[in-house]
């Protein structure tokens, strides 16, 4: 059989498979008006359309691959009222590729203290646009090597038994957990994220809590692995459980190597008087923080890392001295004035892994390409235009703004080959620039057109 009359089959059997795929329709005076009763009817690559509105005390089990579990017209709240389902969450996920959008899960409870929104027992998750609040947990994760969990434009509260072992999401021992614009708020008595990952990408979230909730730590990553935390906006209240703001390593270093943590253009705020923003194992073998604004007590680290690549972190013991908009009611956005405009340094790479913040979170559980204006800010979020500089076309698939340092002084010259890298890894694209582009500054930054903004870098 030939190359080609092998591909045409594949595409027809593709084809043929989207088609054979089902939607079920779910809500009142529908066939099926809660989502349980079909639970047991899809098949692999089905989508269940559940409409707005509350379904009490329906909980269940999906087994079938490759579901999209959505609601198109607003936002369906699954309210168990105390129900689970095995004992263990609203919804028990089983199967693989699944992806949950636009849905909100409350008040699950289990004798074991650990009842979840999701209890994900498959392979690969993605969760976006949801609300889980008033659980014991909100999604609790397995184990799984082969997993990655996707959770996004999502928000998290007031989810956790109270006893310090829920939280408001919790990732067991899986291969990868990216979490990114989220809203992740006052867990009872847990923490605000918790990831037992091997890798791990925290990027561009809300962190915090009001007082009366006593929330632990804000990031736990307590086995360490590959870990990011770039652009959060992470502050904890006074009366917090803890006296750290994240923590990595500090129940072993159990997970593949390589140990190395990188925490790049955070804002954080402690409003304890004492404690510290990062709790780290002493036998990670690296840590680098770059860009970071710290405002409040304590200290920076517990204690160093084998190696430490600490540059252009701000700490003020005063809050109001980092010259916040309204530091006091959780708007940590930088005034004109603010010691931290264009005081950051480009981060450059982690191996293939671009480390530079394009973008930035927008409340609630949102996001916005980072404004390139002039030099980097320290912190998460760009401050006020005082810099402008012009942007330069570049073939028709990308800009380059004049503001990074990801393609060195010397600028770019026609039939020099360049590649997006996305914040996870993965090269998105590879083009060759058409004509010379010298930059002003001495560094570039490369934004895809495409949805995601992408960081770039000079092919040797």
């Amino acid at each position: 059989m030939t190359a080609s009359r092998f591909g045409l089959i594949l595409v027809g059997l593709l084809v043929q498979n989207n088609l054979l795929a089902t939607i079920w329709p779910v809500g009142q005076g529908k066939t099926y008006e809660t989502p349980s009763q079909v639970a047991n009817l899809v098949a692999k690559g089905d989508t269940v359309s559940i409409d707005a509105g509350e379904y009490v005390g329906d909980v269940a089990f999906w087994k079938a691959d490759q579901l999209l579990l959505t609601c198109p017209n607003g936002q369906a709240h699954l309210n168990a009222n105390g129900n689970s389902a095995g004992q263990k969450a609203i919804w028990v996920i089983q199967g693989d590729d699944i992806t949950v959008e636009h849905i909100e899960f409350s008040h699950c409870t289990v004798p074991d203290k650990n009842g979840a929104g999701i209890r994900q027992e498959g392979t690969n998750l993605t969760v976006r646009h949801c609300h889980f609040h008033d659980n014991e947990n909100g999604i609790l994760a397995g184990n799984d090597a082969n997993s990655t969990i996707l959770v996004e434009y999502s928000e998290f509260g007031s989810n956790g038994y109270g006893d310090g072992y829920s939280h408001n999401i919790y990732v067991n021992h899986v291969a990868r957990f990216i979490f990114r614009y989220n809203y992740s708020h006052d867990s009872q008595i847990g923490h605000l994220v918790k990831s037992r990952a091997h890798q791990n990408f925290i990027l561009y979230n809300r962190l915090d809590s009001g007082p009366g909730s006593g929330v632990s730590y804000e990031v736990d990553l307590p086995n360490g692995g590959l870990s990011f935390l770039i652009g959060n906006q992470i502050d904890q209240p006074q009366d917090g459980a803890n006296s750290a703001l994240v923590s990595y390593g500090q129940e072993g270093l159990s997970n593949p190597g390589p140990h190395q943590f990188y925490a790049i253009n955070n804002t954080m705020v402690n409003r304890k008087t004492v404690g510290r923003f990062f709790s780290l194992n002493g036998s990670a073998q690296l840590f680098k923080a770059w860009n970071n604004l710290l405002a409040g007590g304590g200290d920076m680290t517990s204690e160093a890392a084998l190696v430490m690549d600490t540059v252009r972190n701000f700490l003020f013991t005063d809050p109001l001295d980092a010259g916040f908009v309204d530091v006091l009611n959780g708007d940590v956005h930088l005034l004109s004035g603010s010691p931290a405009i264009d005081q950051g340094l480009d981060p450059e790479f982690a191996d293939t892994i671009p480390l530079y913040p394009a973008e930035q979170y927008v409340h609630p559980a949102s996001r916005e390409g980072r404004p390139q204006n002039g030099l980097l800010d320290i912190g998460a979020y760009e401050g006020p235009l005082i810099n402008a500089t012009d942007q330069e076309d570049a073939g028709p698939d990308i800009r380059l703004w004049r503001t990074g340092s990801m393609l060195g002084s010397q600028g770019l010259q026609a039939g020099d080959v360049i590649e997006c890298w996305s914040l996870t890894g993965q090269c998105l694209m590879r083009t060759n620039v058409l004509q010379p582009v010298i930059p002003v500054q001495p560094f570039v930054v490369v934004i895809y057109r495409h949805q995601a903004r992408m960081m770039a870098r000079l092919v040797p």
